[in-house]
């Protein structure tokens, strides 16, 4: 069964780069993008969709809102939220307003479209690492030096909550004309910006070949769940959002060669 899709997210680039993606998909049909959460109740209205892919922080109306009153009005319409955000604050928020799943933007698509027909099955779909947070604070315990229920994401306190995370300088980042300001490879030459390790600059470097979590796991001999990782730590220390900035920000610095392709 063809699964109908309405995408909701603030930022164009993320949006229409979601639409594309989603549209190459088999079995999932796009009937409609929108920027904010008022938008996006009038599109459930007009398309009555399957399921909507929802960012949290949006203008106008939010993410938790919306899918609140999504979830109310439309309870055959279900809600999988896709953000930046995971922090214990917009996890719970945003399912107890009626979002069966929640996913990081370092998901790949076939991330989502397994939460697209898992939710469509009544059925929820986490990220590993919301898992792991909601266990923690269910439980009472949480990873060393970590207080449970307070933890929050790397890339949510690098973009909104700066006190609490310092950025390495960014005056570097600009390369002048024709010469690259990184030129390492996986070997270990140079140094890469903006406090990336080692691997976190190979996997940025795969991601921007195109490549899924799953085939970079393949490529580096590890766990999907360890690209996850050295994903939201990268993304954190870029301060990018999604992908689509990670990519931007791979060819800015000369990390990713457009060459390699």
């Amino acid at each position: 069964m063809t699964a109908r899709v309405l995408v909701v997210d603030d930022q164009a680039v993320v949006r229409d780069g979601l639409v594309l993606l989603l549209g190459l998909l088999p079995d999932i049909e796009v009937v409609g993008s929108a920027s904010d959460g008022e938008a996006a109740l009038r599109l459930v209205t007009a398309e009555r969709p399957d399921v909507v892919l929802m960012d949290l922080r949006m203008p106008r109306m939010d993410g938790v809102e919306a899918t609140r009153r999504i979830r109310a009005e439309f309870p055959d319409t279900q809600v999988v939220v896709l953000t930046t955000y995971t922090d214990d604050e917009s996890v719970f928020a945003a399912l107890r307003a009626g979002a069966r799943g929640f996913l990081t933007k370092s998901a790949d698509a076939e991330e989502i479209a397994r939460a697209v027909t898992t939710v469509m099955n009544g059925d929820a779909q986490l990220d590993p690492g919301v898992q792991r947070r909601l266990l923690n604070t269910v439980t009472g315990t949480a990873p060393p030096g970590e207080t449970p229920g307070t933890a929050a994401a790397p890339a949510q306190r690098s973009r909104f909550s700066p006190r609490h995370t310092r950025q390495a300088p960014r005056a570097n980042r600009t390369p002048r004309a024709g010469t690259p300001p990184y030129a390492g490879t996986s070997s270990g030459a140079g140094t890469p910006p903006d406090g990336l390790t080692p691997r976190e600059a190979e996997v940025l470097r795969l991601i921007a070949r195109g490549m899924s979590n799953a085939e970079i796991a393949a490529a580096l001999f590890i766990s999907e769940a360890t690209v996850k990782t050295h994903i939201n730590n990268l993304f954190a220390k870029a301060r990018v959002r999604d992908r689509a900035q990670a990519v931007a920000y791979a060819y800015r610095t000369g990390l990713a060669d457009p060459r390699e392709g």
